[in-house]
């Protein structure tokens, strides 16, 4: 079986940038399972696994276009110090799920902290940044209609969503 829109994929990766840092592993925990074609992993990636096989491995450099987006400097701010209130210790590299101003869901890095002000960065960490894949395919099977209506592949032992 290849691999294609509907199919629920399971793969062992590596992710490192440019100069090697491993940046995230499914090595020594759960491989990633995902719906195929439905947009639960990025388009590059998505795109080098289409059409391959279980037991296929492949190296997969992924452009900040195909990936996390490039960096967008706009998205570099100075806040008022009370949108963090609440927050009981605000550092530089803090991160926080934030709603962008169309209401989607982002994760907002903290840039500097000041006496009244707090930059942030609405970057994704990942913005701009070359992905190297090394990917083993593990497992092909055809979604399940109940996987196909959720729009993601469902684990083990029936329908589990984390948050």
């Amino acid at each position: 079986m290849q691999i294609a829109k509907h199919s629920v994929v399971t793969i062992d990766y590596t992710l490192r940038d440019n100069d090697g840092t491993v940046i995230d592993t499914s090595s020594g925990g759960e491989p990633l399972v995902y719906l195929h074609g439905a947009m639960n992993i990025i388009p590059g990636l998505e795109n080098a696994l289409e059409g391959k096989s279980k037991g296929e491995s492949l190296s997969v450099a992924v452009e900040p276009a195909e990936g996390y987006g490039e960096r967008n400097d706009e998205m570099v701010q100075s806040v008022p110090k009370e949108m963090f209130e609440g927050v009981d210790e605000i550092h530089v590299g803090a991160q926080y799920h934030a709603a962008s101003p169309e209401g989607h869901p982002i994760m907002i890095t903290v840039l500097e902290v000041n006496e009244d002000n707090i930059v942030i960065d609405g970057n994704h960490p990942l913005a701009g940044v070359t992905l190297n894949f090394d990917v083993q395919i593990v497992d092909i099977r055809v979604a399940t209609e109940e996987e196909l209506a959720h729009g993601h592949a469902h684990g083990p032992g029936g329908h589990h969503h984390h948050d």
